[in-house]
């Protein structure tokens, strides 16, 4: 199987401190993969790593191959990512904002049309459609940004909380279109605080804590190691309380 993302000996410092110790993880094409940590403990420096928005201070990362940060032009061409608080622009509509993405991806004429018609009809969002997005709920932001991520069907997809601001049936909604996604042979990476979500998605887990990978295995393989059995909640929270690494 192809790797996805590689690191190696990715690490990230400002100054004397460092955010993300030697991080050495490999996710694998068609995998969903669940990116987990307490807050501060590095989740968000290294998306942005892979995002290419922050450069390591040390090591080397791929995605498929390229070079994460030499070839960050051509990476936006296979990756989306959704961030935990999207932002738009005041004087823009929602179809707009999807219309003005998929144009810069390429997407013309009948295609994006066709794209953007089913989204907004596929996340309950086309009485929405030409409103102006910066007056959208939380949830409708939510739907809209992961819209703007995966218009251009990047075989890479970065979740960073994408349930948040989701009631149950639109979470559940969407949890069914990211294995709908994945089992099409793209890649999911998803950083969430919602175990139960994570334990019933993700073929495998990382656990960071302090900067370092703490944990990595099935959901299943860390319940058994680390909390007898217990929940992956349990683990996280062992884990999160802990100085011990255990990867």
């Amino acid at each position: 199987m192809k790797s996805a993302i590689k690191l190696e000996n990715y690490k990230k410092k400002y100054g004397d401190f460092t955010a993300v110790h030697d991080l050495n993880l490999e996710v694998m094409s068609g995998e969903i993969f669940g990116f987990l940590g307490p807050n501060g403990a590095g989740k968000t420096t290294t998306i942005k790593m892979l995002m290419g928005i922050l450069s390591p201070s040390f090591g080397r990362g791929t995605i498929y191959g390229h070079d994460i940060t030499t070839e960050r032009v051509y990476l936006k061409k296979i990756v989306g990512y959704l961030p935990d608080n999207p932002t738009f622009y005041d004087y823009l509509k929602g179809e707009e904002i999807l219309r003005f993405v998929g144009g810069m991806h390429g997407i013309v004429g009948d295609d994006l049309d066709e794209k953007v018609e089913n989204w907004f009809r596929d996340f309950d969002l086309h009485e929405s459609r030409g409103e102006f997005a910066v007056k959208y709920s939380t949830g409708m932001k939510k739907k809209l940004a992961l819209g703007m991520a995966a218009i251009h069907n990047p075989r890479l997809l970065i979740l960073d909380e994408p349930t948040a601001g989701l009631d149950p049936v639109a979470s559940r909604k969407l949890q069914n279109w990211i294995v709908d996604y994945a089992s099409q042979g793209n890649t999911i990476f998803l950083s969430s605080h919602l175990m139960d979500m994570v334990q019933k998605l993700c073929h495998r887990v990382a656990i960071i804590h302090e900067g370092r990978i703490a944990a990595i295995g099935t959901p299943e393989e860390l319940k058994e190691k680390i909390s007898s059995g217990g929940t992956l909640e349990d683990v996280f929270i062992k884990i999160a309380t802990s100085n011990e690494v255990r990867s």
